[in-house]
């Protein structure tokens, strides 16, 4: 079954709330490890945000299934 969330009565994928949450918390991410620094070590910084971003996406989506969401 695909998994639906009623926002305000509206139905929207679960996938699009935990994509914008992935989105906010890559943002939060980036912001921090541009301020410790950590961005000069890194080679290709969009390949980096991009591989951040599926990461946490795969992770949020991952706990999602093992709560029963």
């Amino acid at each position: 079954m695909i998994a639906e969330l009623d926002i305000l009565g509206v139905f929207v994928p679960a996938l699009l709330a935990w994509v914008v949450l992935a989105l906010l918390l890559a943002v939060l991410a980036r912001r921090g490890l541009r301020w410790a620094g950590l961005y000069r070590h890194v080679w290709h910084a969009p390949l980096f945000d991009a591989a951040l971003f599926l990461v946490l996406l795969g992770g949020i989506v991952a706990l999602a299934h093992g709560i029963g969401l």
